[in-house]
């Protein structure tokens, strides 16, 4: 990159030579097929939870009745103005 000094602008410029990123073919199908069976995983994944979304969501539900069954109700909560 050449910079003129007298009004800072750029004068020419070289963009820098990219490295390639797969050697030939057979890597890059490679890549390619890891890539996909990766993604077929994470996919799998996120179907066996959605499933059993519906189970979780339902057991916190009932935890939190339990919990709420167990405390008694005190009414309004006493704030720091009301004592005043």
């Amino acid at each position: 990159m050449k910079i003129d000094p007298a009004t800072r602008s750029i004068i020419a410029h070289t963009a820098p030579v990219k490295p390639k990123t797969f050697n030939d073919m057979e890597e890059a199908v490679r890549a390619m097929k890891e890539q996909d069976s990766r993604r077929d995983s994470i996919f799998r994944q996120s179907m066996e939870a959605q499933k059993h979304a519906s189970e979780l969501l339902e057991k916190k539900f009932q935890e939190a009745v339990k919990k709420a069954k167990e405390t008694p109700d005190t009414g309004r909560p006493i704030r720091d103005f009301d004592l005043d």
